[in-house]
């Protein structure tokens, strides 16, 4: 450990357009933030190639793009952002107490308030094929990307609630969507199994499974595995969207903040407020729902504010 312990008005945990939004606000308050990205600058939004809905880029722009004018923005206003990962927590339960955070399980930092911005994993196959086509027609986000399959052909991947929204979502843009459920039924809610039945253009292959993503740079294809018969089959396709849930980046705080069963943070209220005094969260690490850019820098936005909010009672 480093004999020096720096002390923080307002340490941002992990980036993205919550963290990101988070400094510019606590920036412009003075709250001098500063800011560990965690080992993906950025957030997931920087494995998506193309941005077409968020609301300043007449002409779209790519995620990484997007997020370095987010990072620099920041910086513009005096955020420190810092490559580096959080690796233990030791949050006080006292209005006013001083937050503990270790990074790169070396140097310890003491924080006043402290926004987590960590977000969620898209959870993939794992397929080799799949992961090097992400972004080449592979995506974990059918809101965010199924405008640019706008009348292709493409497949859903899951058979939950999530899978059938997705599909049925996509069935609105696209000529064709093929669901690949693994099992003999699916898992969605009983309403929107209905919504998948009763839309035409919604092919589900019960006892399917994806074996293997086929293009070079783009998705060109699909093979397809009967795990019954063991029979495959290639489905010509120019989108893949694997629908099968997210995992939110919240392992460090386990026993110590609150969350729901699949372990997405609990804020209190309209609030970005947890349940420790000072510690904030914002994005898709609370976000369950709608899991988008503008709806992740809008939380961040509530965070910056009340940080500022809790650290003015203290006055």
């Amino acid at each position: 450990m480093s004999d020096t312990i720096e002390r923080i008005k307002c340490l941002i945990v992990g980036s993205g357009p919550a963290g990101y939004t988070a400094a510019i606000y606590a920036a412009r308050a003075d709250l001098k933030p500063v800011m560990y990205t965690g080992m993906q600058m950025g957030g997931q939004l920087t494995t998506t190639t193309e941005v077409d809905n968020y609301p300043g880029y007449p002409k779209g722009t790519d995620g990484t793009a997007m997020m370095d004018d987010f990072k620099n923005q920041a910086e513009r206003f005096g955020t420190e952002v810092r490559f580096g990962m959080v690796t233990k927590v030791n949050f006080s339960n006292e209005v006013g107490g001083i937050h503990k955070v270790t990074v790169d399980e070396s140097k310890e930092i003491e924080a006043e308030t402290v926004i987590i911005s960590t977000g969620a994993t898209a959870k993939y196959l794992g397929l080799e094929s799949e992961q090097r086509l992400i972004g080449g027609g592979v995506s974990a986000c059918a809101t965010c990307d199924g405008f640019f399959y706008k009348g292709q052909d493409v497949i859903v991947v899951g058979a939950g609630d999530t899978a059938a929204e997705e599909a049925t979502y996509l069935a609105n843009i696209c000529k064709s969507v093929t669901m690949l459920v693994r099992r003999d039924e699916m898992r969605a809610s009983k309403a929107m199994q209905h919504r998948v039945k009763k839309t035409e253009n919604i092919k589900v292959l019960f006892n399917t499974e994806l074996d293997e993503v086929i293009g070079d740079n783009v998705v060109d294809a699909v093979r397809v595995v009967n795990n019954q018969t063991q029979e495959k089959h290639e489905i010509s396709v120019t989108g893949v969207f694997i629908a099968i849930g997210h995992k939110p980046n919240t392992e460090l705080f386990k026993g110590v903040l609150d969350m729901n069963e699949t372990g997405y943070l609990i804020t209190k209220g309209k609030s970005t407020k947890t349940n420790l005094p000072g510690v904030f969260a914002a994005g898709d690490v609370q976000d369950h729902e709608y899991r988008q850019a503008v709806t992740a820098a809008g939380t961040g936005c509530m965070a910056a504010l009340d940080s500022e909010r809790y650290l003015g009672a203290l006055l």
